[in-house]
């Protein structure tokens, strides 16, 4: 089953664009948003493969939506439905799926469709693949990247944050986002030289370059390659320091 969100502020494009849909037996419409804050929300809480998305909506636009989705851990794909012509260069800059001009015909929304169904069967053979060749012994974790999974050696990962739902593992180059939880990360990498030096922060003790003592008796620490200053819990900072010692 295809899901769908539908977003667009004009009403009647909307209910004409999911009464479209209803033709389709493999598609079901998961939420309907008039604007942008409310798709946001809608994508982080329904599980969904496309966006139906507009371009001039009021406020943000559906093209900076699609810019942020980029970052997303898994990306839906998404299908321009606009009246407008000359943003399709941009749409497909964006890597759109497709890009459709109102009023939608059947069969290009039928030929739009058949694109999501081979990026769901693609994703499917990559994820599978993946977790097949993933290794016994950890020493590459697996992390989203554009929508496609990768892999990332664990020697280059100089630090793993949690933020909301999501683990950010930074190397000294680049970001990357993990839905694993940081305790399971944390649990991977326990015997590889990775210390949890806050609730939010997993290290990789042969990166620490600072560890200082701050006001208070709390102390930060920085990492080689990184800027971020990275706080260490007080009940970890013993543990730190003995963990360092016997690198």
């Amino acid at each position: 089953m295809i899901r769908a969100l539908v977003i667009d502020d004009e009403m009647p494009a909307r209910s004409e664009l999911c009464f479209l849909l209803e033709d389709f037996n493999d598609v079901k419409v998961v939420g309907e948003a008039d604007n942008v804050r409310d798709a946001v929300a809608l994508i982080k809480q329904v599980p969904t493969d496309v966006v139906f998305l507009d371009i001039n909506m009021p406020g943000v636009s559906g093209v900076q939506l699609a810019e942020g989705l980029k970052t997303h851990p898994s990306p839906p794909a998404i299908v321009f439905v606009t009246a407008y012509t000359q943003y399709a260069v941009k749409a497909f800059e964006l890597s759109a799926l497709d890009y459709l001009v109102k009023p939608v015909e059947t069969k290009r929304l039928a030929q739009a469709l058949g694109k999501v169904r081979q990026r769901i069967k693609t994703d499917q053979v990559a994820n599978a693949a993946a977790a097949r060749t993933e290794p016994p012994t950890t020493n590459r974790l697996m992390v989203d990247r554009a929508g496609k999974k990768q892999f990332l050696a664990v020697p280059d990962v100089l630090f793993a944050m949690a933020k909301d739902d999501y683990t950010y593992l930074f190397t000294a180059e680049d970001r990357f986002i993990s839905s694993t939880s940081l305790a399971k990360i944390e649990a991977q990498l326990m015997d590889q030289g990775f210390f949890r030096a806050h609730r939010r922060y997993l290290i990789n003790l042969h990166k620490v370059d600072t560890l200082e003592s701050q006001p208070g008796g709390t102390q930060t620490l920085t990492l080689v390659g990184n800027d971020e200053v990275i706080p260490v819990s007080r009940r970890r900072a013993a543990s730190l320091k003995t963990a360092l010692r016997n690198l």
